[in-house]
C-alpha cells in the first residue's frame, strides 16, 4: 500500500506528543517505504517513515535497534555526524510502525563539488573510515547481519550466478567478475561495519563538512569496499586520492592492498543487483535499464587499457 502525505502527517501527530502538523511533503524513497517531511506549526521539519511490507517493517525495526546504539558514538564524538534520532512511533493499523525523527540539517551531497586537497571529499574520506572503525558488535546486537570475508564473497557469487541465470549478462562482464571472485588474494581482508547504501541521499552535507548520514537499514558487517564503490565510481577523478588519502589516515589498522580494486569491483556488480532487483519485483523498465548499463560497462571494459 502507499500512503499519502496526509496520512503520513497524522501518523506524526499520533508518534510525537505535542507535535502539529502544518504541511507534509512526499519523499521519494529507494525502498519499501512511504516517507514525508512534516513541518509543525513552530517551523520545525520531521520525518515520518512507514513500511509497505512486512519485510520492510522488519527492516526499520532493526535500523531503529542499530540508530539508538549508534546515538552514543555521536554524543561522544567518535562519528563526526549526526544520525537520525527516533523521537516517536505510531503503530499501523495493518501491524508494524512508523517512526518519525527530526529532519537533520544538510542538503544531499553533489558529487560534482568534490575537488582535491582537504575540503568536502576528505571529510567524506574519514566518515567512512569512522564507520567501519565502529565495534561490530553494534551491528551484531542490533541484529542485522555479520559475515565473514569468506561468507561475503559466497554471496556476491551466489548473485553473480542468479544474474548468469537470467541472459541478460554479456559474457565478457561474467568472466570478467568470475575471475576476480575467484581470486582467493583479493578477498583476504577484515570485516567491519559498513553503512551498505552510501549514495548522495544519504549523506548530507554544509560547506566541506558532511554534516548527517541516514538511511541505515542495510548496515551490516562485511567488506569495506562496498562504502568506497559508489564514490571511486561516480565521484571526479581527481577527487578520490583524496578520499582514499583521508581513509586510510583515519583507519587504526589498514592491512587491505585490495580495497581499491575490491571497491571498483563493487561499483561494477551493483548493476548485477539492479539487474536482479528488476527481475524479482517484475520491474521491466528497471530491467531494461540495467541491461543497457551492463553493455555500456562491457563496451567499456572491452575498449578498456589492457583489454582485448
Amino acid at each position: 500500500m502507499t500512503r499519502s502525505p496526509l496520512v503520513l502527517a497524522a501518523l506524526s501527530t499520533q508518534a510525537v506528543h505535542g507535535l502539529q502538523a502544518v504541511t507534509a511533503e512526499p519523499v521519494r524513497d529507494r525502498g519499501d517505504y512511504d516517507v514525508a517531511v512534516v513541518t509543525d506549526e513552530d517551523g520545525a521539519r520531521w520525518v515520518v517513515r512507514a513500511p509497505q511490507t512486512v519485510a520492510a517493517g522488519a527492516a526499520l525495526e532493526a535500523e531503529v535497534a542499530l540508530l539508538a546504539r549508534l546515538v552514543p558514538y555521536v554524543d561522544a564524538g567518535v562519528l563526526p555526524f549526526a544520525v537520525p534520532a527516533p523521537r516517536g512511533y505510531a503503530r499501523l493499523p495493518e501491524g508494524g510502525r512508523a517512526v518519525v525523527h527530526a529532519a537533520l540539517d544538510g542538503a544531499p551531497l553533489d558529487l560534482d563539488r568534490l575537488g582535491p586537497g582537504p575540503g568536502l571529499a576528505a571529510d567524506l574520506g574519514r566518515v567512512v573510515a569512522a564507520i567501519h572503525e565502529l565495534p561490530a558488535t553494534v551491528v551484531a546486537d542490533a541484529g542485522l547481519p555479520v559475515y565473514t570475508a569468506d561468507e561475503y564473497r559466497d554471496r556476491r557469487l551466489a548473485e553473480l550466478d542468479d544474474a548468469a541465470a537470467t541472459g541478460h549478462v554479456p559474457a565478457t562482464l561474467l568472466r570478467r567478475w568470475e575471475d576476480a571472485l575467484e581470486d582467493v588474494a583479493l578477498w583476504k581482508y577484515q570485516p567491519v561495519v559498513v553503512h551498505g547504501d552510501l549514495g548522495p541521499e544519504q549523506v548530507l552535507t554544509s560547506g566541506t563538512r558532511v554534516r548527517a548520514v541516514t538511511g541505515w537499514s542495510d548496515a551490516r558487517v562485511a567488506d569495506p569496499a562496498d562504502d568506497l564503490a559508489w564514490l571511486l565510481v561516480a565521484a571526479p577523478e581527481d577527487a578520490t586520492d583524496s578520499i582514499l588519502e583521508a581513509y586510510r589516515l583515519r583507519r587504526t589498522e589498514l592491512a587491505d592492498p585490495h580495497l581499491e580494486e575490491r571497491a571498483l569491483l563493487a561499483g561494477e556488480l551493483e548493476l548485477v543487483r539492479w539487474l536482479l532487483h528488476g527481475v524479482r519485483t517484475g520491474q521491466d523498465d528497471v530491467v531494461a535499464d540495467a541491461v543497457d548499463m551492463l553493455r555500456e560497462l562491457e563496451e567499456a571494459v572491452e575498449d578498456g587499457p589492457g583489454d582485448s
